[in-house]
């Protein structure tokens, strides 16, 4: 089974792309919903959508895995999200300018984050802090910045080719 995993901060195009590929067909999943997420790896989430600071539960998550697509694309941020990193076999790093990401956050519909006090400022700092973690474990880096089409054409092409797996920076 062939399984993608696509992250990124806040407002670099996750959903986006993700609602993209749903409607190509694919089994395509924001964990941001569906209850995916919980305040603790081993807590059952209170409810359907995450809140910052979240991680994955574990067990939700795996079930997942173990039941998805092929292939199955999966989104998420997550501090927990390393663990999985050897359970798929590409990461995809979506990213975006400062200004993009602080556009998109502050005019986006559909998610009020960013949108609080101190959010957006929080956010640009995840870009600073996190992104780069987030690169050194991505199999594939991708601008969002293009077109959704392009975006997408982009993830497929690397998505469905075969090679190496994705490894945390953490291994």
């Amino acid at each position: 089974m062939r399984r993608v995993f696509i992250t990124g901060v806040s407002g670099v195009g996750k959903s986006t792309v993700i609602g993209a590929l749903a409607a190509l067909g694919y089994a395509a999943i924001d964990t941001d919903f569906g209850g995916y997420c919980s305040p603790a790896p081993d807590v059952e989430p209170p409810k359907p959508t995450a809140e910052p600071g979240w991680v994955w539960n574990e067990a939700r998550l795996r079930r997942l895995l173990d039941a998805g697509g092929d292939p199955l694309f999966v989104s998420g941020c997550v501090p927990n999200q390393g663990l999985f990193y050897a359970d798929f076999d590409r990461i995809v790093l979506l990213s975006a300018a400062t200004e993009v990401v602080r556009r998109r956050l502050l005019g986006r519909s559909g998610n009020d984050y960013g949108k609080a006090p101190g959010q957006l400022e929080q956010a640009l700092r995840d870009q600073a802090e996190v992104e780069p973690l987030l690169r050194a474990g991505a199999t594939l880096e991708i601008d969002t910045d293009a077109p959704l089409e392009t975006v997408t054409a982009r993830l497929l092409e690397h998505a469905l080719e075969r090679g190496r797996q994705g490894r945390s920076p953490l291994d």
